[in-house]
């Protein structure tokens, strides 16, 4: 009992901060460790995506202890979407972040945020920090007088490379009527409602030496493989010497 006080006391502790509020965290946020595989890491429009940073830093949200580290993680950052699930784009974590660009450069006010991540750190899970983190989230995104918030969510809970259809698992219950997925679990508690799959969420392409490089696999022959943390399988092509990956996710919707 009282290592569990411990741990209460000591995630009492934690602040939430913007980088607004404090821009020297910028790069404890980067660094912070996650359960990302590697390979998603790089996603070309994840690498373009570092002007989030300097253009909505009050979107970008981070939980430090007392010790001043970075615990959990979020981004977000408007974009111009209607509130209306049928409109959300089918090409999810990619698309969202291509209109929310074309919004921002253009000095166009979008009436809804994204949220793009919300994380914790490793060693740090199965504390109800990812609760806290969203629960932040939702207070400073309706704070910046946002009414509706779209996440594109990698479901934690399904089998990596097991080809279950996305849409069917995400609509799988327990008996309580809540998602059996732990992430969608969690985010309906907070009053989100799954909105739909996103098939082509995030795509990351490559020569199949990269392949190799990131994931450790030989890749030699044509056709799907299925790699570590991979929702779905990658899709070779040794003629053409590269391979795909393309990401399906499910959108929820908060309404704030």
């Amino acid at each position: 009992m009282r290592e569990e006080s411990a741990m209460g006391a000591q995630d009492r502790a934690l602040s939430a901060v913007s980088l607004k509020e404090r821009p020297g965290l910028l790069g404890d946020v980067l660094a912070m460790p996650t359960a990302w595989p590697g390979f998603v890491l790089r996603s070309p429009v994840l690498a373009m995506s570092g002007w989030i940073f300097e253009r909505h830093p009050e979107y970008q949200l981070a939980l430090v202890d007392a010790d001043d580290r970075v615990v959990a993680r979020a981004e977000a950052v408007p974009f111009p979407w209607d509130g209306d699930p049928a409109s959300l784009p089918g090409t999810g974590w990619d698309g969202a972040l291509a209109l929310a660009a074309g919004a921002s450069f253009a000095g166009e006010r979008a009436p809804a945020v994204c949220l793009l991540e919300a994380a914790v750190a490793d060693g740090m899970r199965g504390r109800g920090l990812a609760r806290r983190m969203l629960e932040e989230v939702r207070a400073r995104m309706r704070g910046l007088g946002h009414r509706d918030m779209a996440g594109p969510l990698r479901p934690t809970g399904k089998e990596p490379g097991s080809g279950r259809d996305l849409a069917a698992y995400a609509a799988r219950v327990r008996g309580d009527g809540l998602p059996e997925d732990p992430w969608l679990r969690l985010h309906v508690r907070l009053g989100a409602r799954v909105a739909g799959v996103c098939p082509a969420s995030m795509t990351v392409a490559g020569a199949l030496a990269q392949w190799r490089e990131w994931t450790g696999l030989p890749f030699t022959a044509d056709g799907p493989v299925e790699v570590p943390g991979g929702l779905v399988p990658v899709v070779a092509d040794t003629a053409a010497d590269q391979a795909v990956y393309v990401e399906p996710n499910v959108w929820v919707h908060h309404r704030l």
